[in-house]
């Protein structure tokens, strides 16, 4: 585990190859238990069977918005329990995202003590007031913990903060160390890197690596947190092979390959709805992994996966204002604002 202090120079030797962000297995009646033997197969799976270096735990692949704060201690200490019994030199990444700063405090705190690695904080999902709030929240934080911090920037927290925002963020907060920008807008994360050049970023659009990024020292050397373990089995590993290609610089092998083993064909067919991955039962953790939310119940099951696809647009008309008399009260201008685009709309 990295210091607050040693948090920079720590990271950039030590976050690399593919992270597997967790599910929760969800189970019992509306999904009010853990099966806990099946989150240690889970585990197990990804770290012994498929070799993967680093765990990326309770953040929003693991729903941690369904979970008490006492499911998400026990999640991180069993993750880091069987993980290092598999490899004791297995990096854990602690999500430990809360809407109160007390809250994230109190589960920075336990991560720092139950032996993690460094612990990212998501951009709280409440009245943080843009990127001045998001920093005040993460300098209460790091002012009271010594572990490593990185930043996960996503769009599921309904504010993304900009290159400016997280580069000050970097700047002022010396325990931040890494981002996880997955708003995938490479062009934000290029001008963050120009910004903070010192700061570990991984952008979540793959592309970007094939575009020699890597290379060019503006990304890491890691996928930190993804579902890298649906995508592979030990005795087809797509994504490692792709992976080690991307590393060793071998960039139009990389994408040959990603074309020629279906591996992109997966993110074609993830966004369509159509079959996904077929995994094998004699060595996928068949059936381990079951959500509260019925988008995700397919994870993990043996067999074709249909993954849901996009909602299909309304083809019922726009109904035209009936007024553009200025709206009174409560966030008036931007009543006003969106009345008068809405007006020249149906005009």
């Amino acid at each position: 585990m990295a210091t607050a202090g040693e948090a920079r120079a720590w990271a950039r030797g030590a976050l690399g190859g593919i992270g597997d962000s967790l599910y929760t297995p969800f189970c019992g009646n509306d999904g009010d238990d853990i099966d806990w033997d099946a989150y240690r197969t889970l585990v197990r799976y990804c770290v012994g069977d498929l070799g993967h270096p680093m765990l990326w735990c309770t953040s929003g692949i693991g729903e941690f918005w369904s979970l008490t704060i006492d499911e998400r201690k026990c999640l991180l200490e069993v993750a880091i329990e069987e993980g290092r019994r598999c490899n004791p030199d297995v990096l854990i990444q602690a999500c430990t995202s809360a809407m109160t700063a007390k809250d994230c405090l109190e589960l920075t705190l336990h991560a720092q003590a139950a032996g993690a690695d460094i612990a990212y904080i998501q951009t709280p999902m409440m009245e943080t007031h843009g990127g001045e709030g998001v920093l005040r929240f993460f300098k209460y934080v790091a002012a009271r913990t010594d572990i490593a911090l990185g930043m996960f920037n996503s769009p599921s927290s309904g504010y993304v903060l900009t290159p400016a925002e997280s580069a000050r963020i970097y700047h002022e907060v010396p325990a931040v160390c890494a981002t996880k920008e997955g708003a995938f807008r490479p062009q934000a994360s290029r001008l963050l890197h120009e910004l903070a050049p010192g700061l570990v970023l991984w952008e979540c659009d793959k592309t970007i690596y094939r575009a020699g990024w890597l290379r060019a020292g503006i990304v890491c050397a890691a996928q930190l947190g993804t579902a890298g373990y649906l995508m592979e089995t030990p005795q087809r590993p797509l994504l490692s092979e792709y992976w080690d290609l991307v590393l060793g610089d071998k960039l139009i092998e990389a994408m040959d390959y990603g074309r020629d083993s279906g591996l992109d064909q997966f993110d074609v067919t993830s966004v369509r709805g159509g079959p996904a991955i077929r995994a094998d039962p004699t060595t996928s953790p068949t059936g381990v992994v079951r959500s509260s939310s019925r988008r995700r119940c397919w994870v993990c099951r043996s067999g074709p996966i249909r993954l849901p696809g996009p909602p299909r647009p309304s083809c019922r008309p726009r109904p035209r204002l009936k007024s553009r008399l200025p709206i009174v009260g409560w966030g008036s201008s931007m009543a006003n604002r969106c009345a008068a685009v809405g007006s020249r709309r149906h005009r």
